[in-house]
């Protein structure tokens, strides 16, 4: 199994990709500034949503920035990590909450187990998911 690695960013890299989009990199700076200004939230606040966002979004380089934010705009250690529960369950709470789906499937009155001589189910259209034409046609369970 090879070593996933990823890279540090670096002032060349900021630079390079300045260069590259000069217009859309001002427009983003200027768009970061605002948003992580003082408002009607304190930076602190948002430094803490922006670390739990990061760890939803599972971006190591956003919880590597927004950490070290949030520690100089006067996050204690244990509000960082209160952030973090906090991303973690909303994340959980999104499985916990498409669960009804689930739950509405197994108050189907249909057999959950075909019998043989069902046929494909029509959810499974060759048209609609060709990337699934090399699978063996056989009813939905």
């Amino acid at each position: 199994m090879s070593d996933l690695r990823l890279p540090k960013a670096t002032r060349a890299h900021a630079k390079r990709r300045r260069a590259l989009t000069p217009d859309a990199d001002a427009t983003f700076q200027a768009f970061s500034k605002a948003v992580f200004a003082e408002g009607a939230l304190d930076v602190r606040t948002k430094q803490l949503i922006a670390v739990a966002a990061a760890h939803v979004t599972q971006c190591p380089w956003c919880i590597e920035g927004h950490v070290k934010a949030a520690r100089r705009a006067g996050a204690s250690s244990g509000q960082i990590m209160e952030a973090i529960w906090v991303a973690a369950e909303m994340r959980a709470g999104a499985a916990f909450a498409h669960s009804v789906k689930a739950l509405e499937l197994l108050d189907d009155p249909a057999p959950m187990v075909p019998d043989a001589a069902e046929t494909v189910c029509p959810r499974r259209s060759r048209r609609a998911h060709p990337h699934q034409a090399d699978l063996p046609d056989r009813a939905c369970l």
